[in-house]
């Protein structure tokens, strides 16, 4: 078959292209700049309606817009992702690890939609080809200047009421991960990136953020 039959005899005008681009640059730019109105109550079709790949959270009809991660951020997200998955992968099990971009419908409903930055999801059931349908087993927040106060406050407590096992809240500017183990009541435990911090859901995982960071 030649190539043009499969991608069509019409070519895109890269001129255009290039003006769509910055247009939807623009676009997001302006609209993370302007927020969410704080009267306004939202619905799952505005939030289907922000522009893909837009970072944003649905909460009880409150949006919330989330910035792009810094490197670090992104760095320490990667390096606990890669370690979690290698161990899923030579621990087998039902056990799989999500990476943000990825909705959770916390509730199992439209109602309060979150994106973590990781979340291990130990119900194959609870995952759907939109996000995962429920609370995850645990539940990793990076914690930056503009999110930090939601991460220690209201998802800490949407999490724990929605029945997650495990969170964790790394500070990469303190270089401090704070860790509930929710469902057997423990207080805070607090690590520095030099300590080896032992999992929860996964009981044999270890794991010091300063070898990887």
């Amino acid at each position: 078959m030649d190539y043009r039959d499969l991608v069509g005899t019409e070519q895109a005008d890269p001129g255009e292209m290039l003006r769509e681009a910055e247009e939807d640059t623009l676009y997001r730019k302006k609209l993370l700049e302007r927020g969410p109105d704080p009267d306004k109550v939202y619905t799952i079709e505005d939030f289907r309606q922000l522009p893909e790949g837009f970072r944003a959270e649905l909460v009880d009809g409150k949006l919330f817009f989330m910035e792009s991660p810094s490197t670090l951020h992104q760095e320490i997200v990667g390096e606990l992702y890669f370690a979690v998955a290698g161990f899923v992968k030579s621990n087998g099990g039902s056990c799989r690890p999500f990476i943000a971009p990825y909705d959770v419908y916390l509730n199992g409903d439209e109602s309060r939609i979150l994106e973590p930055d990781l979340i291990v999801v130990c119900e194959p059931d609870k995952i759907r080809e939109h996000g995962c349908c429920g609370a995850p087993d645990w539940v990793v927040e990076v914690t930056s200047p503009s999110t930090r106060k939601r991460d220690l406050g209201q998802k800490l407590f949407l999490y724990r009421e929605a029945g997650v096992r495990e969170y964790w809240l790394i500070n990469p500017t303190n270089r401090v991960v704070i860790v509930y183990v929710f469902e057997l009541g423990e207080d805070a435990a607090f690590y520095s990136f030099e300590d080896e911090i032992r999992g929860h859901v996964f009981p044999a995982f270890r794991i010091r953020l300063s070898d990887v960071v």
